[in-house]
């Protein structure tokens, strides 16, 4: 797998959508977590990650994600994820990983309860 991702980013009232295309692995894990603190840095409030078109995802997506969330805590930003994969979201419960990282169905659910 070598396609690197790709990530667009929109703001929405309080909250920046980051929809993530593509590959999150150990060769794109870099690349990625440059656009995922740069979405970060554009938050007031916080930050949806919609992966709806995430291709792949391993054990260095998953690193990422946590990763941002953590640099997310520390600018008092919320970091969550909307539209996962039914893959992903189970390697999500598999690894606990969904009890550091809140799971939305869409991204209208995550900004619903983020913009109140």
């Amino acid at each position: 797998m070598n396609d690197l991702p790709s990530v667009e980013i929109t703001v929405s009232g309080p909250c920046v959508v980051a929809k993530v295309r593509g590959v999150m692995d150990y060769v794109s894990k870099l690349e990625l977590r440059g656009r995922l603190m740069a979405a970060i840095d554009r938050a007031e409030r916080a930050v949806v990650l919609d992966l709806t078109d995430v291709s792949f995802f391993d054990s260095a997506g998953l690193n990422t994600l946590l990763g941002a969330r953590r640099e997310a805590e520390r600018a008092a930003v919320a970091l969550v994820l909307a539209c996962v994969p039914h893959k992903l979201h189970r390697i999500l419960e598999m690894t606990g990983a969904d009890q550091f990282l809140r799971v939305f169905d869409t991204v209208a659910d995550a900004e619903a309860v983020l913009s109140s």
